[in-house]
C-alpha cells in the first residue's frame, strides 16, 4: 500500500463531515477523503456525479472531473473543455492557473487516479450491505447481470454497469452505491499481480464469486497459479467464496486461504461447487435438449434441479455458479428454479449490415480473444445467405499462450466453423501462418492494417459474408468503412436477440408439442428476409411462411431448409414451387385444379400442399358448403397430399369478438374430422394466430401461426411486458433553422408558426415509409430523449420537426422515428393505422442493420 493510502485510510474511522444519512460530498470532504489540497475556490455544491470522460457530461453542476493520466492521453488537456461545458470541480496532479477556470474548484493531489479510488474507498465503508465480488477469467459480466436478473425481486441491487471492472470501472461503480441498496455485485477484472489489493479495498465483498478460469490476460502472470493467487486477494475478507472445486489450482489455494483465516479466528464459508466430485452443490447430471439444460443435482444431502434456456457449456456453468450463490444466500428451490428458466442473453452486441458487392458485414472489431472469437464465429455461421465466409482477424493479444499452440487454436476454430476465407493481420499471426496451411483455407497475410488498405480492392470480396474481428489497437474501423455499404443515413435497426426472445415467451405458452409456423412473408414484416429465417431456422420453428413465390425462392437460394409454405400462389410461379420444394397454399377449387394439371404434366406425385378453410374470414379458403367437391376431387388425386388444414381468425385479440372466435374454432374444427376421415390419413391443423396463443389455448391444434408478436409487437396494441420490440428506425438531422413566427414550413403551408421556432429538417420521408398522415402535428420523433413535434406535411425524403424546447441540438444529431421509449405502436395510433402496415412500409432503400446481444 502507498505511503500516502497508510495516512489517509487512518481517517477512515468516523471524523469526516459527511452527512451519514445522505452521503453528501463537497470539495472540502472530498481534499479531506483523498489528502488533497483546495488551491482555488469557487461557489461549493454537493458533488454526486464523478467525470472520468469529457464527452460523458450530464449534470456538469454536481459532477467533479479527475484529470486521470494514462498512456494515451491525459485529462489535464482537457480541463478547458470541460469547464465550457459547466463543470466547477475539478480534482489535478498538476499546476492549473486559477485564471483559467474562474470560480472554479480547484483539488490538487498526489496522483488522480489514487484520490479516485481513495473516494472510491470511503464511500463503501458508509454502507453496511452485503456484496458480492466477482472476479475469474472469464464470465464476470454474465454471472453479474444472471445474479442481478435473479435476486432483482428480492433486493435492491447495486451492480457494476456493464463490464466496469478496472483501476477506474470499480471506483464509477462503488460511487453509484447509495441509501436505497440492499446488495452490492461488482465485478473486478485484473491483468497483472499488485491490481487486485486496490480493488479489494474499494469493493470489500462479503461474498466472493470466482468464475471461470480461462486464458483472457494471462500475459500479465508468470502462472495459472499466480493469477489464481492475485485474483483471490478480492476475497481476503469475505466471509464465503463461491467457486468450482473441479479447478484443482484453485481448489488447492482456496483451502490454503480458508485455513489461514481459520487459524486467523476469521473463518470463511467455502460454498463450492462440483460436476465430478463431492461438493456442497454435487451436480449429477447435465441433459441438453432444444437448445435448453436441465440440471440435477444434490444440494445438503437433498436432489434438487434447475432448467436453463441455454445449452452451451460456458452457459451452463455460468448457470451454476450462480445457483451455487443463490443457495448460499437461503432462496429455496422452487424459486430458483422458476428464476432461473427466465434467464436472458446479456448483452454482447454482434451487428450484421450490409456490405459492398452483395456481402453482409459482421463488425466485431473491439477486442479480439479466443472466447469472444468463437462466440463471433458462432454468429458467423448462423448467417447462410452467402456460400462463403471470410474473417478478416488481427494478432490475438494477451492469450497467455505460446503464439503457435494460440494460432493452432485459431486455426481449427476457422475450420469447424468452416470459413473458407482468411485475411490475417498483425506481425504475430503472419509470423505464424504455417498454422494455417493445409485446412483448405485461402489465407492472406498483412503486418499492418495499413498494409492491407494498400492492397484493397473492392472486387475481391463478392456475394459473402465477412466477420471483422479485430483488437481494438488496430483500429478496423477504416476496414469497415471500405467494405460496409456506405448509403442512406436512416437506418433500421433489428435486434435478433429480442426476436429470439420474444419466440422464446410465446413458446413458453404451447400446449407440449404444439409447432410452430412463423410468418416472414412481406420481407419479415419489413425487418428482411434472410436474415429473420435465418434466426428462425437457428431456433427450430417448424416452418415458415411467405405471401408469394418469389420470397421463398429468396430464401432456399440463402440457405433456408426448413419447409415454407407459400400463401398466395399463382399459375405462374408453379415451376419455382416444385423447383424450390415450396408448399403452396390451396384456397379455392380452380386453383387446385390449376396446380393438378401442372403436377400431371410434369409427372410429379403426393406434392405437398396447405388447405385453406374459410371459417368467417371471408377472405380466402374453401367454405364449409364447398368440401364435398374438394374431397371428391382429392380423394381421385395423387398428384397432392394434404400436408395441413387451417384458417384464419377474424378477432382473435378482441374480446368482445371471443364468442365469435370459438364458434370459428367449432367449425373448423368439425370441417377437420370431417377431412380427415374422408382422407384416411393425418395432417396438420392450425387456426390459431399470435394473440389466440395466449388469449385461446384451447385453439392451438397441433401448430400455431406466430406474426407479428416475433416482432415484438403485441395485436392488440397494449404493452406486454414479455416481449421486446425488435426494431429501431433512426435517422440523423439534416439541417436546423431559425424560423421567424409568422413563416410557413413545408409543401402547402400547412404549418404557419405561431411563435418563434428552430426547425429541424430529418432525413426521413414518405419514400421512406414514413406515412404523412403523421404530419402538422399529429405525431414527433425522440432527440436528445425529447419529443420534437412534426412540423407541417411529412415530404417525400425529408420531414420537418420542432426542436425549440430541446437544448444542444446539432446538424447531423440523432433521430429516433420509433424503438425504445417511443413505440412503434404509438406512431401507428398517430397515423391511424396499425402496427402492421408502419413496419411493412418501411422502404427497400433504408438499410437495414441486424445485431445480437449474447
Amino acid at each position: 500500500m502507498p505511503k500516502t493510502w497508510k495516512i489517509i485510510l487512518c481517517k477512515f474511522s468516523g471524523q469526516m463531515t459527511v452527512d451519514s444519512r445522505q452521503h453528501q460530498y463537497t470539495i472540502d470532504i472530498v481534499g479531506d477523503i483523498t489528502g488533497g489540497t483546495v488551491v482555488a475556490r469557487g461557489d461549493q455544491s454537493f458533488l454526486d456525479h464523478l467525470l472520468l470522460d469529457s464527452r460523458k457530461i450530464i449534470l456538469p453542476s454536481s459532477s467533479i472531473f479527475f484529470a486521470l493520466k494514462g498512456p494515451r492521453r491525459d485529462g489535464h488537456q482537457f480541463i478547458s473543455e470541460v469547464y465550457q461545458r459547466g463543470v466547477r470541480n475539478f480534482v489535478v496532479s498538476e499546476e492549473i492557473d486559477p485564471l483559467s477556470t474562474p470560480g472554479s474548484n480547484l483539488l490538487k493531489v498526489e496522483d488522480t487516479l489514487t484520490a479516485l479510488q481513495l473516494l472510491a474507498i470511503y464511500h463503501r465503508l458508509q454502507f453496511n450491505i452485503p456484496v458480492i465480488g466477482i472476479t475469474g477469467s472469464n464470465g464476470k459480466t454474465i454471472v453479474k447481470e444472471w445474479l442481478n436478473q435473479l435476486l432483482e425481486s428480492r433486493f435492491r441491487i447495486v451492480r457494476s454497469p456493464k463490464s466496469y471492472n478496472s483501476q477506474t470501472g470499480v471506483p464509477l461503480s462503488i460511487w453509484m452505491i447509495g441509501q436505497q441498496h440492499q446488495l452490492g455485485i461488482f465485478e473486478a477484472g485484473i491483468s497483472m499481480p499488485g491490481e487486485m489489493e486496490n480493488l479489494e479495498r474499494m469493493i470489500r465483498p462479503t461474498i466472493g464469486v470466482f468464475t471461470a478460469l480461462g486464458e483472457a490476460h494471462s500475459e500479465g502472470f508468470q502462472n495459472i497459479e499466480e493469477k489464481i493467487s492475485e485474483k483471490l486477494l478480492l476475497f481476503k475478507n469475505a466471509s464465503a467464496i463461491v467457486y468450482c472445486k473441479d479447478i484443482a489450482a484453485l481448489e488447492e489455494q482456496v483451502k490454503a486461504l480458508a485455513s489461514g483465516r481459520k487459524k486467523a479466528g476469521e473463518p470463511v464459508e467455502l460454498a463450492s461447487w462440483s460436476r465430478k466430485g463431492e461438493a456442497p452443490l454435487q451436480v449429477k447430471k447435465v441433459h441438453i435438449e432444444d437448445n435448453e439444460a436441465k440440471l440435477e443435482a444434490v444440494f445438503e444431502g437433498r436432489n434438487t434441479s434447475i432448467s436453463i434456456p441455454f445449452a452451451d457449456e460456458a452457459s451452463i456453468e455460468n448457470a451454476i455458479t450462480c445457483w451455487c450463490v443463490l443457495l448460499h444466500l437461503g432462496c429455496d428451490d422452487a424459486y430458483i428454479a422458476e428464476e432461473m428458466k427466465k434467464l436472458s442473453p446479456v448483452a454482447m452486441r454482434l451487428e450484421l449490415r450490409q456490405g459492398i458487392n452483395n456481402c453482409s458485414i459482421i463488425n466485431d472489431s473491439y477486442s479480439a480473444d479466443l472466447s469472444s472469437l468463437n462466440i463471433a464465429l458462432d454468429f458467423l455461421l448462423q448467417q447462410q445467405q452467402h456460400a462463403t465466409r471470410t474473417v478478416v482477424l488481427s494478432d490475438i493479444l494477451q492469450s497467455g499462450r505460446s503464439a503457435h499452440e494460440l494460432y493452432s487454436a485459431v486455426a481449427r476454430a476457422l475450420l469447424e466453423k468452416k470459413v473458407n476465407r482468411l485475411y490475417a493481420i498483425g506481425p504475430s499471426i503472419s509470423e505464424h501462418k504455417s498454422a494455417f496451411e493445409g485446412l483448405g483455407l485461402k489465407t492472406f497475410f498483412f503486418n499492418s492494417v495499413a498494409e492491407f488498405l494498400h492492397d484493397f480492392h473492392s472486387n475481391r470480396f463478392q456475394n459473402e459474408t465477412i466477420l471483422l474481428k479485430g483488437a481494438r489497437i488496430f483500429e478496423f474501423e477504416s476496414i469497415n468503412a471500405l467494405l460496409e455499404q456506405q448509403v442512406h443515413q436512416t437506418v433500421l435497426e433489428i435486434d435478433l436477440s429480442a426476436i429470439a426472445q420474444n419466440l422464446k415467451s410465446y413458446q413458453q405458452l404451447l400446449n407440449p408439442g404444439t409447432r410452430i409456423m412463423a410468418m416472414v412473408k412481406a420481407f419479415s414484416y419489413g425487418s428482411g428476409s434472410y436474415e429473420i429465417a435465418n434466426l428462425l431456422q437457428f431456433h427450430k420453428v417448424d416452418y415458415l411462411t411467405v405471401a408469394y413465390a418469389d420470397e421463398g425462392v429468396e430464401l432456399r437460394k440463402a440457405g433456408i431448409s426448413l419447409p415454407i409454405m407459400v400463401m398466395n400462389p399463382e399459375e405462374a410461379s408453379f415451376g419455382a414451387i416444385t423447383d424450390h420444394d415450396l408448399e403452396p397454399e390451396i384456397f379455392s377449387i380452380n386453383i387446385f385444379q390449376s396446380f393438378q394439371s401442372y403436377l400431371r404434366r410434369q409427372g410429379v406425385q403426393d406434392y405437398p400442399i396447405h388447405l385453406k378453410l374459410d371459417t368467417g374470414m371471408h377472405r380466402l379458403g374453401f367454405q364449409p358448403a364447398e368440401l364435398d367437391q374438394l374431397l371428391m376431387v382429392l380423394r381421385s388425386s395423387g398428384e397432392m397430399r394434404v400436408k395441413s388444414v387451417f384458417s384464419h381468425l377474424v378477432a382473435s385479440e378482441d374480446h368482445l369478438s371471443d364468442a365469435f372466435t370459438k364458434e370459428q374454432g367449432l367449425v373448423f374444427s368439425e370441417a377437420c374430422v370431417k377431412i380427415e376421415s374422408s382422407l384416411g390419413y393425418p395432417f396438420l391443423k392450425h387456426i390459431a394466430n399470435t394473440a389466440a396463443i395466449a388469449r385461446h389455448p384451447e385453439l392451438q391444434f397441433d401448430m400455431v401461426r406466430l406474426g407479428i408478436g416475433l416482432y415484438g409487437v403485441s395485436p392488440g396494441g397494449g404493452a406486454n411486458p414479455s416481449l421486446r420490440e425488435a426494431s429501431k428506425l433512426k435517422t440523423t438531422i439534416a439541417q436546423i433553422k431559425d424560423v421567424k413566427a409568422g413563416e410557413s414550413v413545408g409543401y402547402g403551408r400547412k404549418a404557419i408558426l405561431r411563435k418563434d421556432s428552430r426547425i429541424a429538417t430529418i432525413r426521413l420521408g414518405y419514400a421512406d415509409g414514413y406515412p404523412r398522415s403523421v404530419g402538422n402535428g399529429k405525431g414527433y420523433v425522440s432527440i436528445k430523449g425529447k419529443p420534437a413535434p412534426v412540423v407541417g406535411n411529412v415530404c417525400m425524403d425529408m420531414t420537418m420537426v420542432d426542436i425549440s424546447d430541446i437544448d444542444d441540438v446539432n446538424e447531423g444529431d440523432l433521430v429516433l422515428v420509433f424503438g425504445p421509449g417511443l413505440s412503434i405502436s404509438e406512431v401507428a395510433k398517430w397515423a391511424d393505422t396499425i402496427p402492421y402496415e408502419i413496419m411493412t412500409g418501411i422502404s427497400r432503400r433504408v438499410r437495414r442493420v441486424y445485431f445480437e446481444e449474447s
